[in-house]
């Protein structure tokens, strides 16, 4: 069989054909295309996540949802979710954690990269896949667990010029892929709010993301349960682009060989908490990935860990160190509850409220 296109022909093709394509399609192709052909996950990819540092992320995980179901009762139809859940190790963790306290919930993937489907059913042969969320069960609570999802999904970008907001582009130039201001004005209340600011003030979006919680939350309103978001992002709107690329750990250009690079871009707490909030959900956090790691007890279970592993003691604090200090990544990633209003309040945000 002929191979399929690369996202760069892809991309470049529509653009000679059609002109420049908003930032949010570029970004999704290239997406697309580098799930679905690798698994990026690890040290021989492109990047690491906190379930492949240490088990303690999954097991504290799991021990938070397993609080919260076993406060509401242990309602014996739960599913735990799972959107975009890499190699599977952090279900692998959470489950395991979670069956001790008795809680076996139906498991279910949102999951689109054939390549990390075959890793993830090496480890849960008994999960249902689905490719996005619209076919997620009906029948039960839902407790989702979304961990760097939302970072990858597609973002809008607008400029400010001379002559208005426009919408960022992207277009090629010596057969380069280059970001350029489109060329129509656009108009709408977040834009005109901020009249203003200085030409070249980018103010960044994603309505995907938006459209992705707004139907979990309505989900999670009407059948029970909670979702949990771990990601780094800012919780107040701000301006600048935050789009990047990571390849073999290390940063390039987001416009270099779309589809062999991770393309992410930080996620907007503040958004995702109010869209939650409209849909009556009880939101907790932001707060610090590290601090809430921390008031869940990885400080005890690394201390535990080291003792009965001596041999392994000096990587277990290392894996400590960097999911919780601030210089790491407990500061960078934020964690986010929004919870069914007739669910308890979660533990792990101490300085936070509904």
């Amino acid at each position: 069989m002929p191979e399929s296109p690369s996202a760069a022909h892809i991309l470049a093709e529509k653009i000679d054909r059609d002109g420049p394509i908003p930032l949010s399609e570029y970004m999704g192709v290239a997406n697309a295309a580098y799930y679905a052909t690798k698994d990026p996950i690890g040290e021989d990819g492109d990047f690491v996540t906190a379930p492949e540092i240490s088990q303690m992320f999954g097991e504290l995980v799991g021990i938070w949802l397993s609080d919260l179901w076993m406060r509401k009762a242990k309602p014996d139809n739960s599913h735990y979710i799972e959107l975009g859940p890499g190699r599977g190790t952090l279900a692998s963790d959470a489950l395991r954690t979670m069956a001790k306290f008795g809680c076996k919930p139906q498991i279910h993937f949102v999951e689109t990269s054939p390549a990390l489907k075959t890793k993830q059913a090496a480890l849960h042969n008994s999960a249902a896949w689905h490719k996005t969320i619209d076919s997620l069960p009906t029948d039960g609570p839902l407790m989702i667990v979304a961990n760097e999802f939302f970072d990858a999904l597609p973002v809008e970008q607008f400029i400010s010029t001379q002559a208005g907001w426009r919408r960022q582009m992207v277009a090629r130039e010596r057969n380069k892929f280059i970001a350029i201001p489109g060329t129509t004005t656009i108009e709408n209340q977040v834009l005109k709010s901020s009249a203003g600011l200085p030409a070249g003030t980018i103010l960044e979006s994603s309505p995907a993301s938006v459209e992705i919680l707004g139907d979990l939350s309505n989900r999670v309103a009407k059948q029970g349960g909670a979702i949990l978001i771990i990601d780094y992002g800012y919780d107040h709107p701000g301006t600048g682009s935050t789009l990047q690329a990571v390849k073999n750990h290390l940063p390039i250009s987001p416009f270099d060989s779309p589809g062999t690079s991770d393309l992410t871009a930080h996620v907007n707490f503040h958004s995702l908490g109010n869209i939650a909030k409209t849909r009556l959900l009880s939101v907790h956090g932001p707060t610090e990935q590290g601090q809430w790691l921390k008031t869940l007890g990885i400080d005890q279970r690394a201390k535990k860990l080291a003792e009965s592993r001596p041999d392994q003691a000096e990587e277990i604090r290392a894996a400590h160190h960097r999911l919780t200090h601030v210089e790491e990544m407990g500061r960078l990633f934020r964690v986010m509850a929004a919870i069914s209003m007739d669910w308890p309040e979660p533990e792990g945000f101490v300085y936070s409220g509904s």
